[in-house]
Order: C-alpha cells, then sequence, then structure tokens
C-alpha cells in the first residue's frame, strides 16, 4: 500500500503528483492501466481531490491519457516515441555538455567525477535500478553545471520520457557497459574544459542510445512477424 509521508516538505497534490509520475516512469504503473481516483485514494491514503489534479498534470505531461467513457489511464510509449525523443536529446545534450565544458567549477568536476564512479560501481554490483537512477543523474548534472535553466527544464522533460523507455526495455547489460565507457569520456572533456569535444561525445552517446533503440524495434518487429 503506498503511503504519503507528510513530513516532506512539499504541498500534498504535490507529493501524490510525484508519487504517481515515479510509479509510471519505472513501470510499476504500466502502459494501459486505468488510473481509478477512487482506488487511488485509498491507497495513497488521501482525498480525491489531489489524485484528480495529479491526474490533470500528468496528462500535461503526455504519461496520462483522457477519453471520453474510458476515463484516464497510462499511455503507452513506443519505438516510434523513443526515436523521436532520442532526436531531440541529442542535440540539446550536446549542447549542454558544451556549456558545462565552460562553465564547470572545480567543485562540480569533483563531483561530476564521483557519479561516474558511482556507475561503474553500481554497474559491477549489477543493480539495474541503481544504473538507471545514476545514469540519470549523471546526465542531470551535466545540464545543470550548463547554468541555462529554460534548457535544463527542456531537457529533464525528454531525459524523463527515456527514463520510462529505459525500465521497460532496457535488459541488455552491454549497453551498460558501454554507457560507463562513454559517461567517462564525456565527464573527462567537460572537466578539461574541451568544450567540443565535450559536445561530440555527448552527441556519440546519444547517437549510440538512438541506435539501440532502433535495432530493438527491429528485434522486436521480427519477433512479431515469426510468432
Amino acid at each position: 500500500m503506498m503511503e504519503i509521508q507528510l513530513k516532506v516538505q512539499k504541498p500534498l497534490k504535490d507529493l501524490v503528483y510525484l508519487e504517481l509520475k515515479h510509479k509510471i516512469l519505472t513501470g510499476e504503473i504500466v502502459s494501459q492501466t486505468r488510473l481509478m481516483e477512487i482506488d487511488l485514494s485509498e491507497k495513497m491514503n488521501v482525498s480525491r481531490t489531489p489524485i484528480r489534479e495529479a491526474i490533470k498534470r500528468l496528462a500535461d505531461d503526455g504519461l496520462v491519457k483522457v477519453e471520453p467513457r474510458r476515463g484516464a489511464y497510462v499511455a503507452n510509449i513506443s519505438i516510434k516515441d523513443m526515436l523521436d525523443v532520442f532526436e531531440v536529446r541529442e542535440d540539446m545534450e550536446g549542447f549542454c555538455a558544451k556549456l558545462a565544458a565552460e562553465r564547470i567549477t572545480d567543485e562540480e568536476k569533483e563531483e561530476l567525477r564521483a557519479i561516474a564512479a558511482e556507475y561503474e560501481h553500481a554497474l559491477a554490483q549489477g543493480d539495474k535500478e541503481v544504473i538507471i537512477e545514476l545514469d540519470e543523474k549523471f546526465h542531470n548534472y551535466i545540464v545543470s553545471c550548463s547554468g541555462n535553466e529554460t534548457l535544463s527544464e527542456l531537457v529533464n522533460y525528454v531525459q524523463e520520457l527515456s527514463l520510462r523507455f529505459r525500465y521497460l526495455y532496457y535488459n541488455d547489460f552491454s549497453l551498460y557497459e558501454s554507457t560507463a565507457e562513454q559517461h567517462n569520456r564525456i565527464m573527462e572533456a567537460i572537466n578539461c574544459g574541451r568544450s567540443e569535444e565535450a559536445r561530440y561525445e555527448a552527441d556519440a552517446h546519444v547517437k549510440a542510445l538512438k541506435e539501440f533503440v532502433f535495432e530493438l524495434g527491429k528485434k522486436m518487429e521480427d519477433m512479431g512477424e515469426n510468432e
């Protein structure tokens, strides 16, 4: 049973929204699940009002669909959706890495190096959930180091969509191993102030992910044809 911790210094409606969003992004609430206000209010021990508000916000995020007679349900995410996301991420994250290389502080350099090391440690432990969380943390930190709030908001939105896809489809650990190498190249370029190299490496990283998703889509199509 889900419980909202009221001691956290956030309005209740925000806590409900963040809780439901996390469960959708991580696949705990799967695609096509109908979101019933009464059931959710009982499970989360809150009234229906914050549930209703959260569902509206999730619909604005594109994570929930609301249709007449059908109600609210968790939206699907397809290979095509993810290829679209990676097309957007490619240029934005490369630009973030370039700005980060130009603006990063010595303290931020140490933190970025520490996050990359944490990722490698999680990889050695084989903990998929922690690996995904640290991958997100690594990219979010680079965005933070760029010092551009508008860019940060845009990148965070598309990264969240990628997060949901990773929990659903990324079971190939060779991907995580290559990601560690790519993270280190990005990190070294940023920490050394090589802005164009940082942009290139960040772009190459997203291109590699896009290629992985494309190949995954082809495999899924082949499996469907062979059934």
